[in-house]
């Protein structure tokens, strides 16, 4: 298998870290692919263990880091109010911090595989992880509407979300169940499967729910790299079953700091 070959096997996954770091789409994106053009031109600095997928994460931290740990002046002048203002709360945890959270929660790597991509080692790891949790779960509560066909995923997602010191608003399993829940709760951030029990979508749920009010929404799904083909919008958040209690914290916690109603 050619490099590029087994780079494009993670691309899909290191595009959904790239848009939880930033809260959007196409900023992710940019990220991504000016880390792809830097493999192109050097791809012999490209290899520096056998996993192409640490390394492949490594080079996009270099590129993050260039842009993103620095006085907090101009880097992201040019984003819109709401990422702006996400980015000035995020500085306050630290970018390292912020990164090793998703690093290990949403995206699943080890403690020391997170050191190797970061360049630092595992005591500094768990330290920051320990912190960025910690702070972010002090930044946002929230209520939260879960969309769930599957009664056990929902009685852990909603146990999870409790845990974690949100409020439960209701649990839907159909897309009319879940407009209808959202518009007598007006919950704060919206947890959708996205296959429901009678054959709806949770997709056009929260689609419906949005043109309701703008609240963050996360996903989730057996198949991610189903949506996250490049070839249409995609959801900023998206979790993968099996999922980790510290994998929906992370994607909770980012979704609330990337909202007009955290970042006023």
């Amino acid at each position: 298998m050619s490099l590029g070959e087994e780079i494009r096997v993670h691309l899909p996954f290191l595009r959904r870290y790239a848009r939880a770091l930033t809260g959007s789409q196409q900023h992710g994106d940019n990220f991504v692919h000016t880390t792809l053009e830097v493999i192109v031109a050097a791809p012999q600095e490209f290899r520096t263990c056998p996993d192409t997928r640490i390394d492949l994460y490594r080079s996009f931290h270099r590129i993050w880091e260039s842009a993103y740990i620095d006085d907090g002046e101009g880097s992201d002048a040019e984003l819109d109010p709401v990422l702006r203002a996400a980015n000035d709360r995020l500085r306050r945890i630290t970018p390292l911090g912020r990164q090793i959270l998703l690093l290990t929660a949403l995206e699943g790597f080890s403690a020391d595989e997170a050191a190797a991509i970061t360049g630092t080692d595992i005591p500094t790891v768990e330290t920051l992880l320990a912190e960025a949790v910690g702070d972010l779960d002090r930044e946002s509560r929230t209520s939260v509407l879960i969309i769930e066909d599957e009664p056990l995923i929902a009685m852990e997602l909603e146990q999870i979300v409790r845990e974690l010191g949100h409020e439960v608003a209701g649990i839907a399993t159909t897309h009319d169940d879940a407009v209808a829940a959202f518009e007598r709760t007006e919950a704060g951030l919206v947890l959708a499967d996205i296959q429901l029990a009678d054959g709806s979508s949770g997709i056009d749920a929260v689609q419906d729910i949005l043109a309701i009010a703008p609240v963050p929404a996360i996903f989730i799904t057996a198949f991610p790299e189903r949506l996250l083909t490049g070839n249409r919008v995609e959801p900023t958040f998206l979790i993968s079953k099996p999922f980790r209690q510290n994998m929906v914290r992370a994607a909770i916690s980012q979704s609330l700091l990337f909202t007009p109603q955290l970042a006023a």
